[in-house]
């Protein structure tokens, strides 16, 4: 039912409008760049398994260098058409998206797109004017689906039409006599009798109707007026175009789930938020998981990488503990050494264990173990040499766990920055600083030299109060960003004791209210591996007080004159 909101929309906002660019961001994924008279809008389709829809964008995702062929055929055949219609499919999961073109030769024809947004079977298609099948983002043969091929050539059928009732067409008491005839609970006879029913508002219309959601055929007299009242609400809500887009948010206050109409079967403990239309719901509701998803896929690489040296620096360094506590014995060895010493006249070659007297303890007998193959004094000399041996170790040990220490602290935050990167060029400066550390191998320039692009500026925001906001997108443009761009006076935060971004207050000579701290706190907290948190502490002070030491990874720094503040932390609005 939510696509039939969206396909209202569409059809007022993009009927007439003409096919200005494509873009095909991911492999399931397509931007139609449309202008109409009143301006440019973006229509998104996604195929995507996890979170397949249409809908209006405000902003579209980064395109890749070289499109695919997929995208190349589209903008060959759709670019310049004109949007005839938007059509929807009963109140299937199905939307065709009338053009009227122009081919080769300036003959108009007649082509369709066709959004199938089923889940795992969701699908992009492109029919001719006879509905056969052009191309498609998902190719269908026969090994796949007996029942319909999707393959170029092959004519489109639809998918299998499912046997419910369309509120659009039936009375809702008709339709609440049908759904209490079912067996088994409420929220299930209605998902199984109510056609373009999903089932969070299958639940939902059991909750007004039964918050214990009991069986169907069971519903009390006053249950059934309550199912009749939520059924003609939705009805009403669907022939009058009148839908209430609602996001629920959990109790950390992230996107949980999103409807046409108000959720109430949550309680209290989840808040749903009222939005401006159908398409803003649902880019509000994906935005987080399609920016998480588009980073591991195209990060995956750099994200292996990244976790097999961490694995292996954390397991060096686990076994280098291990050999600094076995030196940590060293001093038994060299007591023993002079207890042997002490004892050898009475002491005879060939025995494997030597009884001496410890008189740093009392006189206390001692038992050591030694080599036969050894003289008295021999053995002695061995221990020495071992406990010499020892204390070298102890020494280049220490300098290597602390080297070992400062690398993972170090890979563990270039982690956190890549979680948090979007696009290409961000990925590309982040794995050039793990070259540049030794960490990763450069690839070979194939004989052509290699044109560096211009760095990434610094992210930016701008506080209520009209101050300037600029967070750094990986180590090398922290530094930059703290030595190099901060001035004095400029307020320096980071979240304190954990991975993030070095985050600038440009105070531009001006006093800095506290309101201002606070706004940028939020800022540094939300760029950082404290993210999630219900509450972070955020350490600020000036610029000036921040010191790099030499030798230093990117990134780091020491400072000792400080304060903090306990924020929650938020998202920036815009940025650039």
């Amino acid at each position: 039912m939510y696509l039939s909101f969206l396909v209202s929309q569409l059809s007022e906002t993009l009927v007439g409008a003409r096919v200005d660019k494509i873009h095909q961001p991911t492999r399931s994924e397509l931007v139609f760049v449309m202008r109409t008279r009143g301006g440019v809008h973006r229509l998104f389709l996604s195929a995507d398994a996890n979170a397949p829809r249409v809908c209006l964008v405000k902003s579209a995702p980064e395109n890749p260098q070289n499109p695919p062929m997929l995208c190349m055929l589209l903008r060959k055949k759709l670019t310049g058409a004109a949007l005839t219609a938007v059509e929807q499919s009963g109140l299937d999961r199905v939307v065709f998206f009338r053009f009227d073109a122009t081919d080769e030769i300036g003959d108009h024809v007649h082509l369709t797109l066709v959004s199938e947004i089923m889940a795992q079977h969701s699908n992009l298609i492109l029919l001719d004017e006879n509905d056969r099948v052009v191309d498609a983002v998902k190719r269908v043969d026969a090994e796949k689906s007996s029942y319909r091929l999707v393959l170029p050539g092959a004519p489109y059928k639809l998918p299998p039409a499912q046997q419910k009732l369309d509120l659009r067409e039936q009375e809702p008491a008709a339709v609440c006599e049908a759904v209490t005839a079912q067996n088994g609970r409420l929220s299930s006879a209605v998902l199984k009798t109510v056609q373009g029913v999903s089932p969070l508002l299958a639940r939902e219309i059991a909750f007004r109707a039964d918050p214990d959601d009991g069986a169907a055929c069971d519903l009390s007299a006053d249950g059934k007026l309550r199912l009749l009242a939520a059924l003609a609400d939705l009805r009403g809500r669907l022939t009058g175009n009148a839908p209430e887009p609602t996001l629920v948010l959990n109790e950390e206050g992230k996107p949980f789930e999103f409807s046409f109409l108000p959720v109430r079967q949550y309680g209290p403990a989840y808040r749903a938020e009222p939005r401006a239309d159908v398409s803003v719901l649902l880019e509000d509701f994906y935005a987080e998981r399609d920016r998480l998803q588009r980073t591991k896929s195209r990060a995956s690489e750099l994200f292996t990488s990244l976790d097999n040296l961490i694995e292996r620096t954390s397991r060096k360094l686990n076994n280098r503990r291990e050999d600094l506590a076995r030196c940590e014995d060293r001093e038994t060895l060299r007591k023993n050494a002079e207890l042997i010493t002490a004892a050898q006249y009475r002491l005879q070659k060939g025995a494997d264990v030597y009884e001496v007297e410890d008189y740093y303890n009392a006189n206390e007998p001692v038992r050591v173990k030694v080599d036969p193959a050894l003289t008295p004094s021999q053995n002695a000399q061995k221990l020495y040499k071992e406990y010499r041996k020892a204390c070298t170790a102890e020494k280049k040990l220490r300098d290597l766990i602390a080297e070992g220490e400062d690398d993972l602290a170090y890979l563990i935050g270039v982690r956190d920055l890549l979680q948090r990167a979007s696009l290409e060029k961000e990925f590309a400066e982040i794995k050039a600083e793990l070259v540049a550390q030794g960490f990763l191998k450069p690839k070979r320039a194939g004989g052509k030299k290699q044109v560096s692009a211009a760095a990434l500026p610094p992210l930016s925001f701008t506080t209520s109060q009209g101050f300037t906001v600029l967070v750094g997108r990986n180590n090398t443009q922290n530094d930059k960003l703290t030595f190099k761009i901060g001035k004095k006076g400029d307020v320096w935060l980071h979240a304190q004791k954990a991975p993030g971004s070095h985050v600038l207050l440009v105070a531009d000579g001006q006093d800095v209210p506290d309101d201002a701290i606070v706004e940028a706190a939020e800022i540094a907290a939300y760029y950082s591996s404290v993210s999630a948190a219900t509450l972070a502490t955020v350490d600020y002070t000036d610029v000036k007080n921040i010191k790099k030491p030499n030798g230093a990874k990117p990134g780091f720094v020491v400072y000792y004159t400080y304060y903090s503040v306990n924020v929650r932390p938020k998202k920036p609005d815009g940025g650039k």
